[in-house]
C-alpha cells in the first residue's frame, strides 16, 4: 500500500527526533498575475514543545523549478544544477544538516522560515555523499 504523502513522518538526526511534512501550494504573486508553485517542507523537534519548527521553502523563479506537473512530486531544483526530491528522507536529512550549520538550532522557541534555495547546494551535496543507510 503506499504511503499517503500527508501523513507526518519521522526523523532522527543527532539523536533528536523530527516529524517532518511536504505540502506544495501556490501563491499569487502582486498585480493579480497568476499564482506560482512552492514546496514548504517542515520540521517540528520532538517532543511537541521542545522547539519551534523550521519550515523551508522552496519557490518557483527563474531558472528554479518545484514538483507538480508535468514534474515529480516533492522535486526542487535549478533548471541546470542541484535538485532534491523533498520526499526522500536523506533530502530532509542533508536540509536539516544545511540549515544547522547556517545557525538554526532545534531548540528555538520561535517558528523559523528560511529560503530553500540558499541551502540546495549544499544539501544536494551531502544527499549524493550519503550512503544507502542515510537515505
Amino acid at each position: 500500500m503506499p504511503r499517503d504523502p500527508r501523513k507526518p513522518r519521522r526523523l532522527v538526526a543527532d539523536g533528536r527526533a523530527y516529524v517532518w511534512t511536504l505540502r506544495h501550494s501556490h501563491r499569487a504573486l502582486d498585480g493579480g498575475r497568476p499564482a506560482h508553485c512552492r514546496e514548504t517542507l517542515t520540521l517540528h523537534p520532538q517532543p511537541a514543545g521542545t522547539g519551534g519548527p523550521l519550515r523551508i521553502v522552496f519557490a518557483k523563479g527563474p531558472d528554479r523549478y518545484v514538483g507538480g506537473a508535468p514534474l515529480g512530486s516533492g522535486d526542487v531544483g535549478y533548471a541546470r544544477g542541484a535538485c532534491l526530491n523533498l520526499h526522500e528522507p536523506g533530502a530532509v536529512r542533508a536540509l536539516l544538516d544545511a540549515a544547522t550549520a547556517r545557525g538554526w538550532h532545534p531548540g528555538q522557541r520561535r517558528a523559523v522560515e528560511l529560503d530553500g534555495w540558499s541551502l540546495l547546494e549544499a544539501a544536494a551535496a551531502r544527499a549524493g555523499a550519503a550512503g544507502p543507510e542515510d537515505r
